[in-house]
């Protein structure tokens, strides 16, 4: 292969990924088919938002500190399961005393 047929070759190699680049983006929705604007700094405020989520969850679940997120999800489920026991519990003694 000659020097400018490898490089009419890249440069059609460099057009085609371009080209696909700005269909994956057309098809992604955003407003002008070429740039995703903001794209960024929404994905770096939704995971600083879970983040603050995941610490108040770890606030209210009792040794919920210091879990990571799927370990802590489990203990959610298991204190959630625990105090739909309680509130059954309660409420059968209360009907039982009619209180």
């Amino acid at each position: 292969m000659t020097e400018s047929a490898s490089c009419c070759s890249k440069k059609s190699l460099v057009l085609i990924r371009n080209r696909r680049r700005r269909q994956l983006i057309a098809s992604s929705g955003t407003s002008n088919g070429y740039y995703r604007s903001g794209t960024r700094s929404r994905s770096v405020s939704s995971r600083r938002l879970i983040r603050m989520k995941v610490r108040r969850l770890q606030k209210l679940v009792p040794g919920g500190k210091g879990l990571q997120p799927d370990r802590l999800f489990l203990e959610t489920a298991n204190y959630i399961l625990h105090l739909k026991f309680q509130v059954n519990v309660l409420q059968t003694l209360s009907n039982m005393y009619k209180l």
